[in-house]
């Protein structure tokens, strides 16, 4: 196990990926999927996002009726499958597929030459813009069941989640699209049975103001669930006859973003993270509310099978993939900075405000040495005695100057006693230190 690679210290490297795509031709749309797949494969990416049927495409309409089409799906899987044996990463497609007289909008989770299953999509949008009942049905009662798929047969249902025997915590759910748009998405249940990874395969197409929403609730379902959130959503090929699409692709992490892609792509395009799975292990662990709600909602008709595969982890040396604050605490983004200095400030005044009523103190004491700690325990004071209706000249400020006190330090201190207006004396600590 090499030292100096995120494998070995609990991250797991995924990727939400924009193809080209062109309608109703899985040929071309297998070798784009692959085409990226390559470049994850050389960027050491362990599983891979692909949107809603990007085999077939998403905007096809009544093609997805046709088993001309279909029948080319399946090819276009299996040349995906047998290329597959060649690359690093996990990759999960999305095609239509028939099982027992009913067409599903699915997602292919591949790896190795092996198709480790599929997942069916559970809630079919019918309104708006949408009118997807015309060809799906639902896999909401899609549960402990097996499909025949470019020749293999593999665990079929909403029931699956897929975990790394040889990966501690490289553990994933699938979803797609709509599935994150209603109340109790399935990712939920994946997320209470154990998947650290929760991952989407979207065509949503955009209109004003949506790709706010998306992004909102992927942060949420990833902050709820302490988990990571994977979303690609269809861009450049997809019909514009009555929609638009924006390939928008995105991974948060416990409600934080760690990457997404330009939208309005021209090209393919993916965004690539490095997830620190080990960290939403432990969070979980840390709270023991998430495991109640687990007893609680995993109930019966809500198990779990648990697809294992082997996972050739990258030996190399790797660079982090990953954004690192220098300040942790200290949001980069001045609207957060403002919002969190606010709320910092605002939590200390209450809190004194209230330990004041509480003790019957109404005189404070404070030393003043002209620094950054002494000046915001002072505004803090002001602030609280303001509040109250309490005079600031009950606040007592004492600058003490030393042997190593200069001019600058002691005149400040006094500029900021006057200037807030609290009662101010001068101690000369001198000759104390001499004693």
């Amino acid at each position: 196990m090499n030292f100096h690679s995120p494998y070995s210290h609990g991250f797991i490297r995924g990727a939400a990926c924009t193809p080209v795509c062109e309608l109703g031709d899985p040929d071309f749309n297998a070798r784009a999927t692959l085409d990226l797949a390559r470049e994850g494969h050389a960027r050491s990416v362990a599983l891979m996002v692909f949107p809603e049927l990007g085999i077939s495409g998403y905007s096809i309409d009544d093609l997805l009726g046709q088993d001309v089409l279909l029948d080319a799906v399946e090819s276009a899987l299996a040349t995906v499958v047998e290329e597959s044996k060649a690359l690093l990463p996990v990759l999960l497609v999305g095609a239509p597929l028939r099982h027992e007289g009913r067409l599903f909008n699915c997602a292919v989770v591949i790896h190795a030459g092996r198709i480790l299953g599929v997942v069916p999509k559970t809630h079919i949008p019918n309104y708006r813009e949408f009118y997807e009942k015309r060809w799906f049905a639902s896999g909401r009662s899609v549960r402990d069941m097996m499909i025949s798929v470019a020749g293999q047969s593999v665990p079929f249902g909403i029931d699956l989640q897929f975990a790394a025997e040889n990966i501690r915590d490289f553990i994933f759910h699938v979803e797609i699209c709509e599935d994150v748009w209603l109340p109790a998405p399935p990712s939920d249940f994946g997320a209470m049975a154990g998947a650290l990874i929760l991952t989407n395969l979207s065509a949503s197409n955009i209109t004003v103001g949506k790709a706010e929403m998306r992004k909102l609730l992927c942060a949420t379902q990833s902050a709820r669930n302490f988990a990571a959130y994977l979303y690609s959503a269809a861009g450049p090929g997809e019909s514009t006859t009555d929609l638009a699409w924006d390939g928008q692709a995105c991974i948060y992490e416990l409600g934080d973003l760690l990457g997404e892609t330009e939208r309005f792509p021209a090209g393919p395009q993916m965004c690539v993270a490095d997830i620190d799975v080990e960290r939403l292990r432990l969070e979980r662990m840390r709270t023991g509310t998430f495991n109640d709600a687990a007893t609680l909602h995993l109930t019966a008709g809500k198990t779990f099978r648990r697809v294992l595969f082997d996972f050739e982890r990258p030996q190399e040396t790797l660079d982090l993939e990953r954004a690192i604050q220098r300040y942790p605490f200290v949001p980069s983004d001045p609207k957060r900075l403002d919002q969190d200095c606010y709320e910092t400030f605002n939590i200390q005044v209450q809190g004194l405000m209230k330990r004041l009523k509480s003790t019957g103190i109404k005189r404070l004491c404070i030393g003043i040495s002209g620094g950054l700690d002494s000046t915001h325990a002072l505004l803090v004071a002001a602030k609280a005695y303001d509040q109250l209706g309490w005079p600031r000249t009950d606040i007592l400020g004492f600058t003490m100057p030393g042997f190593a006190t200069g001019d600058d330090t002691k005149s400040n201190a006094w500029a900021l006693m006057r200037g807030m207006g609290i009662t101010a004396e001068e101690v000369d600590i001198k000759p104390l230190a001499t004693q």
